[in-house]
């Protein structure tokens, strides 16, 4: 199950993980989030333990959206060390996302 990631827990799981960590920003209301909602889930089974997979409800959650300037949902952002090193905005297919992933790893 893809992590709950809120403003106050942003910092730990992702900014502070050893591991890549892939973080979707989304909303309840979000058609194309729904469709990516799924494949999410799915490569937080495929890389248990090799990297973390969460997701960021930005209606309640808008401080690390607003700083990751992010203005268009579903966006997806994979950060290591702390940094963003991926971008992808818009549904895209499972394949695309591990692929991040793998080559982060």
């Amino acid at each position: 199950m893809a992590l709950e990631i809120t403003d106050a827990t942003f910092e730990e799981v992702v900014l502070k993980s050893t591991q890549p960590v892939l973080v979707d920003f989304w909303a309840t209301w979000c058609g194309p989030c729904r469709m990516v909602g799924p494949i999410i889930e799915e490569l937080s089974n495929d890389y248990d333990g090799k990297a973390v997979v969460g997701k960021v409800d930005v209606d309640s959650n808008q401080e690390f959206a607003a700083k990751y300037g992010v203005r268009n949902i579903p966006t997806v952002l994979l950060f290591k060390n702390g940094e963003v090193i991926d971008k992808q905005v818009g549904v895209a297919p499972k394949a695309t996302y591990a692929a991040k992933i793998d080559a982060a790893l």
